[in-house]
């Protein structure tokens, strides 16, 4: 099996790109999208596990960006992001996010990070806390690794993962996925070449990262206005988990009639979902 030659690929709608030299860290590769409104607020838009951020969110740029300022960055080891020499850690991942939107004369965000976007969001504001005003968490946890089904479902992913950057079976897992006349199928072939720029090494590191991940000790504190849209039929990070952490930073809940695929499988109710969780956000900082 092949996959269609990049002349017959279909590409879905983008936000501008660019390359942004970052001192200390390199050439980032950012989607920046400025509305023509200066006084809107700007989404730094942080992609899950083995994503990017195109691949991850591509699907509610255009309902974003009538709305609000944008800036997506893809984490190291993902898509084009960074491929340094150290390991990976999702405390870099953030400090990453916050110098390039520094770089880009940016001084406030409101994150918006989906599963592992998740864990890097709680660290951006925990971090650069002056930098973010409010977080919309999605699909998400406070903790990774407290039971052993967890810790299961973690492990067998990092085993997945290494043949996932493989064009075929990742062609074939997106076929099963969406039914003859899903509206995605379309886009099939170019999630797959964006899911294929990924470093097999790092995603591996990425996913024993996340596995570890634990916010207990300073997610109830951080007192940042807060939404989540919680996946209600998600198997990978199961609802009483994403429940845990809306409670720890005392967000408003949207509910997503979906499992952790939404954004592929649902892409017009997870553009909605994403959109009134971020008004949500919006108002609780006006109020403020």
């Amino acid at each position: 099996m092949s996959i269609r030659s990049s002349a017959a690929r279909e590409v879905p709608f983008l936000l501008p790109g660019k390359i942004v030299d970052v001192p200390g860290r390199g050439e980032m590769f950012v989607r920046h999208h400025q509305h023509t409104d200066s006084s809107v607020p700007t989404l730094l838009l942080l992609h899950g596990w083995t994503a990017s951020c195109d691949a991850q969110f591509f699907m509610a740029y255009k309902e974003l960006a009538q709305h609000f300022s944008i800036v997506g960055v893809d984490h190291r080891g993902h898509g084009r992001g960074l491929r340094p020499s150290t390991a990976f850690t999702l405390e870099d991942c953030a400090d990453d996010a916050a110098a390039v939107v520094r770089e880009l004369g940016i001084t406030s965000v409101i994150t918006v990070g989906y599963s592992m976007g998740g864990p890097i969001s709680l660290l951006t504001a925990h971090r650069h806390s002056s930098l973010v005003s409010g977080m919309v968490l999605m699909a998400t946890a406070l903790e990774w690794r407290e039971n052993r089904r967890e810790r299961m479902i973690i492990r067998v992913a990092r085993t997945l993962s290494r043949i996932t950057t493989l064009p075929q079976l990742q062609y074939w897992f997106m076929k099963r996925m969406l039914p003859h006349g899903h509206e995605m199928r379309r886009f099939i072939s170019w999630i797959v070449s964006e899911n294929c720029r990924n470093n097999p090494r790092m995603i591996q590191q990425a996913g024993k990262a996340l596995s570890t991940f634990d916010a207990r000790s300073f997610a109830p504190a951080l007192n940042k206005p807060s939404s989540f849209v919680l996946t209600i039929r998600d198997s990978g990070v199961l609802p009483h988990k994403q429940q845990a952490l809306a409670a720890a930073v005392n967000a408003q809940i949207v509910e997503l009639d979906g499992d952790h695929m939404a954004p592929i499988v649902m892409p017009r109710e997870f553009a909605v979902a994403t959109r009134q969780a971020v008004d949500l956000v919006v108002a609780a900082i006006q109020q403020r």
